[in-house]
This record gives structure tokens, C-alpha cells and sequence, in this order.
């Protein structure tokens, strides 16, 4: 394998998916808590998050500017990153008398729970790896 090879897109790691219990209070028919499947995503994914996240908000000179909602933009986030349940199921929206993936979310998750998952999300996408984590792995 040349050097250049192990960096073409049929040799490197694609999705990586896994799956997390959200929440000890869903549970299948044994009782045990349901796992939710999370994948992680790629950086056009992550740019339409945040591009949807994004506001034009008007200045005190009249001039307009781009501002990230980071509240919208995590929940943007996390909702790409959910595969199962597939919170865009019109039917269990419905079920929690929301409309859109990230309202259900939000009306689904306790406070702790939605940030678990945030933090689950996050760091599935390489948003956690330390910056010294980094250095060290380059550097073996």
C-alpha cells in the first residue's frame, strides 16, 4: 500500500456507528432499557446542521450578520445523528403532539437525558477527541 493509498475514500473508516441508552425509562418488552443507534456523520452533514442553525440577526447600524443558534445547532446535530429511533416518524410525532424531529426530541428526553445524548453525539463525531490526544497518536 503506497503512502497516499491508506488516505483513498475505499480505505478509510466510514460511518462509524454504535448504540447508547439514552434513557433507563424506554424499555422493550423484557423491561430492559431500548439502546438507541447513533452514527456519526460527515462535514456536509455538519455544515447543513449549522447552516440551518444560522440567523441573519440586524446590527445597531442597520447592517446585518450571521449568527449560530448553538441551542438549534446541537439539536440539529444530534438529531442527524439518530438512526433509531427514527425521530422523523410522522406517527411518533404525533404520539408526543409535536411537528419536527428536533421538537421530539426535545419533548421525548428529560434535561439530563438530552444532554447525554449531546455529549454522546459530540463525541461520536470527533468533537471530544483532546487536542493533546491528537499530538500524542500523531506523533506514534
Amino acid at each position: 500500500m503506497s503512502e497516499l493509498s491508506m488516505f483513498f475514500a475505499q480505505n478509510v473508516a466510514c460511518d462509524t456507528t454504535e448504540e447508547f441508552v439514552v434513557s433507563q425509562r424506554f424499555k422493550d418488552k423484557e423491561g430492559q432499557p431500548v439502546a438507541w443507534k447513533l452514527r456519526s456523520m460527515t462535514e456536509d452533514e455538519n455544515q447543513e446542521c449549522r447552516k440551518a442553525a444560522t440567523r441573519k440577526v440586524k446590527g445597531k447600524s442597520g447592517v446585518y450578520t450571521s449568527e449560530i443558534d448553538p441551542n438549534d445547532y446541537m439539536a440539529k446535530l444530534m438529531t442527524s445523528s439518530v438512526v433509531h429511533p427514527d425521530l422523523k416518524n410522522a406517527e411518533l410525532q404525533r404520539s408526543y403532539n409535536v411537528l419536527g424531529a428536533e421538537a421530539l426530541l426535545r419533548k421525548m428526553l428529560l434535561p439530563g437525558e438530552f444532554a447525554a445524548l449531546g455529549e454522546r453525539v459530540q463525541a461520536l463525531n470527533g468533537f471530544a477527541t483532546d487536542m493533546n490526544e491528537l499530538v500524542e497518536e500523531v506523533k506514534n
